[in-house]
């Protein structure tokens, strides 16, 4: 697991390493400039070969102190170094003005508005300009900087970004007022910042990686910490019957509507699910026997015919709604969340939540703690309109209102588990615990945007549901799985790819 700090718990971890003398604050700031400059020089390492041009940009807080050590750094190596500062020189904080006068003990620092913008100004641009701590939309020379930049790719290619893209909110990963620093490396401290995941970070970001400043650690005393999903929860399986590790129901819909719920089933099985049903009506019996092997198949008609099926006590998962229908989703969810007093798991996708979009409290009324609901933004809409309503409002200020704050605010009014499909994925639980799964950087799968995938998200859930994974841990692990089955195929995926990935998968996993 990695955790993904907020602005907030990232200063208290460096307010309590200054408080207990761990580490002065001139001493972290030295530290982030030489990871900066190391990291630039991994990434870029033809630039170690020969003299460079460095135009820094500094700003008015501790992040621009950060750049005056990148300035020093770079003119000791060699290189020509311009610096340009946005603010007050006198009102720079203690340890950014201490920076400030070492480097112009070696150069002078030129107004901001004069900086070079220009893809040919400069072999590396760095942006110290804000960090972590904005909280507002940027304005005057540093807007009209900002603005040229990113409107430039040439220039973007060449742009460090110290800590967060200058415009880019730490906590939300919105653009401030529309505009934000388009960069082609990051270079964050001590963790990733939610930012950096979460909706425009990863575009904004170009590459994000993280330089160690001394600092030990997480987010001692914050509520609610955040995690980016792994894997570790999928532990070797021992000796077991195929009933201990679960029987899952999918169910499907009318004829010719069958393959969505066909997918989720495939992959319930692959990943370990003992016995997986098809429940379909009699329209689809034949269709759906001429499609599947291992998989089995039971007459589920209407309301009733599920609660024949449902006497089965050993059905401990259900997944309701790829190629569900409308209405056939009304009849059937009623009965599966009502179904064994709950005992049972239940994941709730695509037509199984929009049949409920013009009475969401009726599907709340009905959920119970061991429910996932995995909605796509559309579907999230439709379900919480008042919540999607802020999300989609222009982010004027910081810490915005991010995709994180919705779904947690979503998962307490349900009751249960959210996962918000897309490429930052977010899950919440109720109590607030939640995790990101980014699929960028490092596990960027853009061919993962293809129809039908998403079935295979709530089949893998569900399948994890039934072999005994609470809620958030299988809809943490899925989301894992669910990416690094598409990265194990890559390029060419389509949907059915996706369960026949997830075997090699486990077993480079050693499970």
């Amino acid at each position: 697991m990695t955790e993904l700090l907020t602005a907030a718990q990232m200063r208290a971890i460096e307010t309590a390493a200054i408080e207990s003398g761990e580490a002065s604050g001139r001493e972290l700031m030295e530290r982030a400039g030489r990871g900066v400059v190391d990291a630039v020089l991994a990434h870029w390492p033809d630039l170690a070969s020969a003299s460079r041009k460095a135009v820094v940009l500094c700003g008015p807080g501790n992040n621009g102190g950060d750049g005056f050590v990148v300035a020093r750094l770079f003119r000791e190596w060699g290189w020509q170094v311009e610096v340009f500062l946005y603010g007050d020189p006198g009102k720079l904080p203690p340890d950014a003005k201490a920076n400030c006068a070492r480097w112009r003990d070696m150069g002078p620092v030129g107004d901001l508005k004069d900086a070079p913008r220009r893809a040919d100004g400069a072999d590396l641009y760095v942006d110290a300009l804000f960090g972590t701590g904005l909280g507002r939309p940027l304005e005057g020379a540093a807007l009209d900087w900002v603005t040229t930049q990113a409107a430039d790719p040439a220039c973007a290619a060449k742009t460090v970004a110290v800590d967060m893209p200058s415009g880019l909110c730490s906590d939300s990963g919105r653009e401030l007022g529309g505009v934000a620093v388009s960069a082609a490396l990051t270079v964050s401290f001590h963790a990733l910042k939610l930012g950096h995941v979460l909706d425009a970070g990863p575009d904004r970001c170009g590459r994000a990686v993280v330089a160690g400043i001394g600092l030990r650690g997480g987010a001692a005393g914050a509520a609610r910490p955040v995690q980016a999903p792994g894997c570790a929860m999928l532990g070797k399986a021992g000796r077991a019957h195929k009933f201990t590790h679960g029987h899952a129901l999918v169910l499907t819909g009318d004829a010719g509507r069958t393959g969505a719920a066909r997918l989720a089933a495939r992959a319930a099985l692959r990943i370990g699910a003992g016995l997986v049903t098809l429940g379909v009506p009699g329209s689809a019996q034949q269709e759906v026997a001429c499609q599947i092997t291992a998989l089995m198949l039971a007459r589920v008609e209407g309301a009733g015919g599920l609660a024949g099926v449902l006497e089965d006590p050993r059905i401990n998962a259900l997944c309701l709604g790829p190629g569900l229908g409308m209405a056939r989703a009304r009849d059937l969810v009623p009965v599966a969340l009502k179904g064994a007093g709950h005992a049972r798991s239940v994941v709730l996708d695509a037509d199984a939540l929009s049949a409920f979009e013009d009475a969401p409290e009726a599907l709340f009324g009905m959920l119970h703690a061991g429910c996932v609901l995995t909605p796509h933004a559309g579907e999230f809409g439709r379900l919480f309109a008042d919540i999607a309503g802020t999300l989609a409002a222009p982010a004027t200020g910081g810490p915005a209102f991010s995709r994180l704050d919705a779904v947690r605010a979503a998962a307490e009014r349900a009751g249960c588990v959210v996962l918000l499909k897309g490429a930052d994925t977010v899950i919440a639980a109720p109590d607030g615990r939640a995790a990101v799964h980014a699929a960028a950087y490092e596990r960027a799968a853009p061919w993962l945007a293809t129809a039908g995938a998403g079935d295979v998200l709530a089949g893998m859930i569900a399948g994890l549901l039934a072999r005994g994974y609470a809620p958030m841990a299988a809809a943490k692990a899925a989301a894992w799985l669910h990416v690094e089955a598409a990265r194990a195929h890559g390029a060419g995926l389509i949907a059915e790819d996706l369960p026949e990935a997830i075997p090699q998968v486990l077993r480079d996993l050693g499970c």
